[in-house]
């Protein structure tokens, strides 16, 4: 079993910026894909960001490219999301997931991840 533990959600104003952590237990953490999703009230769960094992692959959905980037330190079980120039439209609660099957691409959808943390809250005011 894997337990993921977000840090670094807050209140930012619009144009600022977040570092969210997640720290992951277990001793095969640099063999999952890593991934950040978000949940604003009312809507679905998306997919905002993931990093494949070894950290040389990543995806983004197009509302967050070119401000948000996605890392992993494997040494330390922790992957991060920076997030700059924030929007009010990114308040949301972030989930960070874990993804332990072997795979071609980096999935976007919510079914294929296996481990969840517990989500940290984003509210960016305008």
């Amino acid at each position: 079993q894997v337990q993921l533990v977000e840090s670094g959600g807050g209140l930012v104003q619009a144009g600022g910026s977040l570092r969210l952590s997640c720290a992951a237990s277990g001793r095969t953490f640099s063999t999952y894909t890593m991934g950040w999703f978000r949940q604003a009230p009312g809507k679905e769960r998306e997919f905002v960001a993931a990093v494949a094992s070894g950290g040389y692959s990543t995806r983004y959905a197009d509302s967050v490219k070119g401000r948000f980037t996605i890392s992993r330190d494997d040494a330390k079980n922790t992957v991060y999301l920076q997030m700059n120039n924030l929007k009010p439209e990114d308040t949301a609660v972030y989930y960070c997931a874990a993804d332990a099957g072997q795979r071609l691409t980096i999935p976007t959808m919510s079914a294929p991840y296996d481990y969840w943390g517990q989500g940290t809250q984003v509210t960016v005011s305008s």
